[in-house]
């Protein structure tokens, strides 16, 4: 029997069809950014100025980036030259993603310039444009999945890869300034599904796998790297406007990176633990020197501190000594019920129901800004050429806080008492069996975490220049209250340094920025933290151990090499 030599085989075809719908992924990704260049609406009043030609604005620059991504992602799955570096491993699931991304970003600012000014009449042909265009990359989910593995990346010398990393850290300063600086509710959303579907894309990629990889092995540069570009921030405002939702960032996600020690590491469900925050911000308030405090005196910076650091631990013990017995739904309703207590008492030291020492319901005002070796935190100083407002400076004070507490969890984390910290989490009686002293170990971890949360406090109460009782709630409408940072930790990923940042920055910054989620807050958190232990239990960023305990179905069967061919003895499915 003879064959056609025209007749193609099915792997052919399929492979032919795979390239066919890859180049049309790049043609809609091109349309896509050549629609940002016309006009989208014929009136100015909905922010950004889409009425422009040949210059794009406000979310048509987001449209623009995720098109250029989605042309880029296409190109290198097609095996372009130069641009291999993007898809490691599945390409077809990081085309979706882009592809999606694209698609969500052009769509939402159609509807919402519908929205907001009443009609799809709003849209100038450039709209209907923009909207057809994305969604032609869409035919990435046509593509079959990727069954290759990652190949082994070709080795660079090592100031290139040092250069990528630095590169690495400053796109990383430029997206992250670019979301807060954003100055309207439409843009910082397109900015989040831009950004979220672009980090998606660059996962399913294998390109972030391989960037751990290249930072795993460059410890050192890496985290001067990081630290650079995190100072660097304020150098890059004008205002303090947003240098104060990024000071408060920090607070927040220095204190969920203590309470993560408390739940990641132990296991221990804390649902008070914003009270040993405010333990830490009353003892520095009290002894600030304010004309509100009820001493008359005024620590120097590094004594309140350590001042209010020690009152937290002093605090955590107490709490801790009685209650770590428990466990459970036990604990969290005795820390819970701690959060409260102190809360209503801060409310009742107002000289009526108690003791002259907090001002009741009125709290501790006039609190002076701190000063250190001559430099006063509330005053712009110029540095480098640049002013930088008082903002700044608690940011930069905050960023070294930061860094030593997360010098602290890591320590703490691989020390021999958080390895027993990881197996009281796991199962407290099989840890006790092997001769962990249980109390005593969670009891370390509870004091540590309030002694962070102490400190994280101290900065607090110099940045708000005050504290009142209604700070520390459960569940509020200003974070941190205890219900964020449970949220934080949970969602960026237990057990991990990075994890808590990201959440705690995600949570804190989306309110921030859509002020009209919130009277939506609660609801919005349990959404999200239903879809996320639907497609990712553990977290945004996961611990190793609880992404393979969460993911078993995920790995590949153990080899039959070395078991008994006969059956008898250990079996595969024994074993």
């Amino acid at each position: 029997m003879t064959t056609n030599p025209t007749e193609q085989t099915p792997d052919t075809a399929a492979a032919a069809r795979s390239t066919a719908l890859r180049w049309a992924t790049a043609a809609g990704g091109l349309a896509t950014v050549a629609s940002t260049f016309l006009a989208w609406t014929f009136t100015s009043e909905f922010p950004g100025d889409l009425t422009v030609y040949g210059y794009p604005g406000g979310l048509q620059v987001l449209t623009l980036v995720a098109g250029l991504f989605v042309t880029l992602l296409a190109l290198a799955s097609l095996g372009v030259k130069g641009l291999g570096w993007l898809v490691p491993t599945g390409s077809a699931k990081a085309l979706r993603m882009a592809a999606l991304g694209a698609f969500g970003t052009t769509w939402f600012t159609v509807l919402a310039i519908a929205v907001k000014l009443g009609g799809l009449v709003n849209l100038e042909p450039g709209g209907f444009v923009a909207a057809l265009a994305s969604a032609i990359p869409l035919v990435a989910f046509l593509l079959p999945d990727d069954t290759r593995k990652a190949g082994r990346p070709r080795e660079l010398p090592s100031w290139a890869e040092i250069l990528v990393i630095v590169a690495v850290f400053g796109a990383g300063l430029y997206v992250v300034t670019y979301g807060i600086d954003t100055e309207y509710a439409e843009l910082f959303t397109g900015y989040l599904i831009t950004v979220g579907f672009a980090m998606a894309a660059l996962i399913k990629s294998g390109a972030i796998a391989r960037l751990s990889a290249l930072t795993a092995k460059y410890r050192q540069v890496t985290v001067i790297a990081a630290f650079v570009a995190a100072a660097a921030f304020p150098f890059t405002q004008n205002t303090d406007v947003y240098t104060l939702i990024a000071v408060n960032i920090l607070i927040f996600a220095t204190v969920a990176l203590g309470l993560n020690i408390v739940v990641g590491l132990a296991g221990l469900l804390d649902l008070g633990y914003v009270a040993f925050l405010g333990v830490g911000a009353y003892t520095a308030a009290l002894v600030s020197g304010s004309t509100a405090s009820a001493f008359d005196i005024q620590f120097p910076f590094w004594a309140s501190v350590l001042t209010g650091a020690a009152a937290s631990l002093v605090f955590g013990v107490i709490i801790g000594a009685p209650t770590l017995r428990l466990r459970g739904d036990y604990l969290a309703i005795v820390t819970l019920g701690f959060g409260e207590i102190f809360r209503i008492a801060m409310g009742n030291l107002d000289g009526v129901s108690g003791p002259q020492i907090t001002n009741g319901p009125n709290g501790i005002p006039n609190i002076p800004d701190l000063e250190f070796f001559g430099y006063n935190f509330g005053e712009p100083h110029t540095v480098l050429g640049i002013e930088l407002g008082s903002y700044a400076n608690y940011y930069l004070l905050m960023l070294l806080v930061m860094i030593l507490v997360v010098v602290v969890f890591s320590r703490a984390g691989s020390s021999r008492i958080g390895r027993a910290w990881v197996a009281i989490r796991e199962d407290e009686t099989a840890a006790t069996a092997m001769g962990i002293n249980g109390f005593r170990v969670k009891l370390i971890a509870f004091a540590l975490g309030a002694t962070l949360a102490g400190l994280a406090g101290t900065v607090q109460a110099h940045v708000q220049h005050t504290v009142v009782p209604e700070m520390y709630q459960f569940a509020g409408p200003v974070p941190p209250n205890s219900a964020f940072l449970l949220a934080a930790v949970i969602l960026g990923g237990m057990g991990t340094v990075t994890g808590p940042l990201l959440g705690a920055t995600l949570l804190f910054m989306i309110p921030a920025k859509l002020q009209f989620l919130q009277d939506y807050q609660l609801l919005g958190f349990g959404i999200a933290l239903i879809v996320l232990m639907r497609f990712r239990p553990e977290g945004l960023i996961a611990n190793r151990r609880a992404q393979l305990e969460y993911h078993e179905t995920d790995q590949p069967d153990a080899p039959d090499k070395g078991l008994p061919e006969s059956g008898v003895g250990i079996t595969k499915a024994g074993a």
